[in-house]
């Protein structure tokens, strides 16, 4: 009865090992560009829409819109960029001239990737998925 426990035990022990060992190799859980939006949704409401309004039409002669902005879409750097460092100096967007400045935020990478995924995908706008990885390899080192 002892031979057949300590056998019993070494097979329990031994299968545990490989389904703990399978977790450790299972693949990172996919991006969902739904998720990332539904997120920066709320971090719009919290952080931008004060200035760049509800509906991201920003106002006339001092906030940018991000509706429809030909400057938002244009480069995915430079917005991860302004969002981490804010941005001051003359932009031109949608054809209209803007110097206000905007204040940096400190996001985490997915928090930077969640509030573009909104704005790049809402309000008229149509972009490719940003992820957590291209802001992390967009900050200044």
């Amino acid at each position: 009865m002892k031979k057949f426990s300590f056998v019993f035990t070494v097979i329990a022990f031994i299968l545990a090992a490989i389904c703990l060992s399978s977790f450790s190799f299972q693949q990172k859980e996919k991006f969902s560009l739904k998720e990332s939006m539904e997120r920066g949704k709320a971090i719009y409401t919290a952080k931008c829409m004060t200035c760049h309004m509800e509906a991201g039409e920003g106002t006339d002669g001092y906030y940018p819109p991000l509706a429809k902005s030909d400057y938002l879409m244009a480069d995915k750097k430079r917005s991860i960029e302004q969002v981490l460092y804010g941005a001051s100096g003359p932009m031109q967007v949608n054809g209209y001239d803007y110097e206000e400045k905007m204040p940096g935020f400190d996001f985490t990478d997915e928090q930077v990737s969640d509030v573009l995924n909104y704005v790049r995908n809402v309000f008229g706008n149509k972009g490719d998925a940003l992820t957590p990885e291209e802001v992390k390899s967009a900050r200044k080192k």
